[in-house]
């Protein structure tokens, strides 16, 4: 079953400095406020398990996902300061990734290729 689904994922961890989570969330909270802006974002959010935290995030396509990372760039640039990706996925069906692979590549994150399911 194949799918017409455009919606692309990109799924960070961060490892937060010991001592530093609240400054860490502190700024989570601009990064959503910011991302509460964008109009191709789908969902977005932080959880949390011990010194590590994950975005939960998604966007319409990978137009947006990309506006995404230029609209949230000062903030990453913050928070590599008390943090550091130590896992970088992202999500989405092949048209769209073929989007994302050269303007990604510097960051360097695994892709996976969506091909079956649904979203409603």
């Amino acid at each position: 079953m194949a799918t017409d689904d455009t919606c692309c994922t990109i799924v960070p961890y961060f490892e937060v400095q010991s001592g530093k989570m609240e400054e860490f969330k502190a700024l989570c909270e601009r990064f959503v406020a910011k991302t509460g802006e964008e109009s191709d974002c789908l969902y977005y959010g932080f959880s949390f398990d011990g010194d590590v935290a994950h975005c939960r995030e998604g966007y319409v396509n990978a137009e947006g996902l990309l506006a995404h990372i230029e609209n949230v760039g000062p903030l990453l640039a913050e928070a590599s300061r008390i943090s550091e990706i130590i896992r970088l996925e992202v999500h989405g069906p092949r048209s769209e990734l073929d989007k994302l692979r050269e303007p990604l590549a510097a960051i360097n994150p695994q892709f996976f290729t969506l091909e079956l399911g649904f979203r409603r």
